[in-house]
């Protein structure tokens, strides 16, 4: 059972009107989810106070059908209510149990009376993005899917925010579309520090630094729908975007929101269509398109599920990586080389050097250091078999989109069972994860 169905059935749990199997699945959940426990102490109290507050109403000759209707049109005084946090979607599932219908019903008749100018002035006459912008004040955990136009499998990310709103620990699921020469890859981010698992080459790389940090948590507010709303915001009161929002009558139905990036704008000819839930005026989805050739053309859309649902703490850690896996650590290792006053194309240029004079020397321990820390015994494994004769050339390092790289031409002769030939290679290099005065071969080997 997870916490969803946990939920959903704590007050008939609380009542006793749950089967006996019913009861165990509940029972174990809560021994293992303190997130669960803190519920249930909540419908637990809530239920109470409602039964003690409505013993004398419980013992009257009041018609079911009466009662009915004071609920069902007090349901409806809610759903206008702008902000619906927790306490009234719980209060709702008491609202609808056997047993507290009665008892409870003293209290609701009350409210209708003490509060229904409160809730007739809380009504918001139209839908606002600040709605949005305030509901998600409240989101601790987000789970979302990123599909793309030509691209069947999406990517998928999980997301857990500390109480201010910062991003405390994030899962991604990368397909190999997204880099195939990497394959698929899962990444998991916690306490400031990344694992890469890449299936595809048995590699489990473990980062920790601050440009790796600015550049996943950059990563991860493009895709948050909170700080995409505020921006939108924002770039409405600067003139910069233009706002259409079509609010459907059927309250089943989402609020349709099109925002228009303008010439004005930074990055004019965007579009980004929200699709915005009635009830929570959270988002939960949004379309991207760009203008081309005078119509605007889909680009793909991102999906939101399970607002606020915990997500396992398992899902913060890498399981399941083979044994013989490739682990390189970038965090408690000393790799590459020392820059020292060296420019971008010299370092780039010096690492490869002497990354080949290693494989010539056969100097593995040499070369997996220059090589990300690559392990030894598996840089020997690879390339153990060719012998490394003389290099013939270093080209100029060119910029690369990879990792904020340099691309090195090079060439250099090999002999594999008596036979010499010579190789073009073209490989990366760039400064070392949390070693930034260091540099690295960051593959095309």
């Amino acid at each position: 059972m997870n916490c969803a169905e946990c939920k959903e059935h704590l007050v008939a749990y609380v009542e006793g009107l749950l089967t006996e199997s019913q009861e165990q699945a509940i029972a174990s959940h809560l021994k293992e989810c303190p997130v669960c426990q803190d519920e249930l102490a909540e419908v637990t109290r809530l239920h109470n106070r409602l039964v003690a507050n409505g013993k004398v109403l419980a013992e009257s000759k009041l018609e079911d059908k009466v009662l009915n209707r004071i609920f069902r049109e007090q349901s409806l005084k809610l759903r206008k209510v702008s902000k619906l946090n927790e306490q009234l979607q719980l209060w709702r599932k008491i609202m609808k149990s056997r047993i507290t219908k009665v008892a409870a019903a003293a209290v609701i008749v009350i409210a209708v009376v003490l509060s229904l100018t409160f809730l007739e002035k809380s009504v918001a006459p139209a839908y606002a993005l600040e709605q949005t912008i305030q509901a998600n004040h409240t989101v601790r955990y987000l789970h979302m899917r990123d599909f793309k136009a030509d691209k069947d499998e999406p990517k998928e990310f999980w997301i857990e925010f500390y109480e201010d709103g910062q991003v405390k620990n994030v899962r991604m699921h990368m397909p190999e579309w997204d880099a195939p020469e990497d394959g698929a890859k899962v990444i998991v981010w916690k306490e400031n520090k990344a694992q890469v698992w890449l299936k595809k080459k048995n590699i489990l790389a473990t980062i920790k630094d601050k440009s790796v940090a600015a550049h996943m948590l950059k990563f991860i507010e493009e895709l948050d729908p909170r700080l995409a709303v505020e921006h939108l915001h924002e770039r409405e009161e600067q003139g910069k975007v233009k706002l259409e929002i079509e609010e459907p009558s059927d309250k089943a139905e989402p609020i349709v929101v099109t925002a228009t990036y303008l010439p004005e704008s930074s990055t004019p000819n965007r579009r980004f269509v929200l699709f915005v839930d009635q009830a929570t005026k959270l988002v939960i989805a949004m379309e991207t398109y760009q203008l081309k050739d005078g119509e605007y053309e889909y680009v793909g859309i991102m999906e939101y599920y399970d607002y606020n649902q915990p997500i396992e703490e398992k899902m913060f850690t890498l399981e399941q990586v083979p044994d013989d896996a490739m682990r390189i650590d970038q965090v408690t290792r000393e790799v590459g080389l020392a820059r020292g006053n060296l420019s971008d194309e010299e370092i780039a240029v010096e690492v490869i050097r002497q990354f080949l004079e290693a494989l010539i020397a056969r100097d593995y321990a040499k070369a997996s250091k220059l090589y990300q820390g690559i392990p030894v015994e598996f840089l020997q494994k690879q390339l153990g078999k060719k012998k490394f004769v003389r290099i013939v050339s270093i080209g100029k390092p060119t910029p690369s989109d990879r990792n904020n790289s340099l691309r090195v031409p090079c060439k250099y002769e090999i002999e594999v069972d008596g036979v010499k030939s010579v190789v073009q290679s073209y490989p990366y290099v760039r400064p070392v994860f949390g070693q930034p005065d260091r540099w690295t071969i960051d593959g095309g080997i």
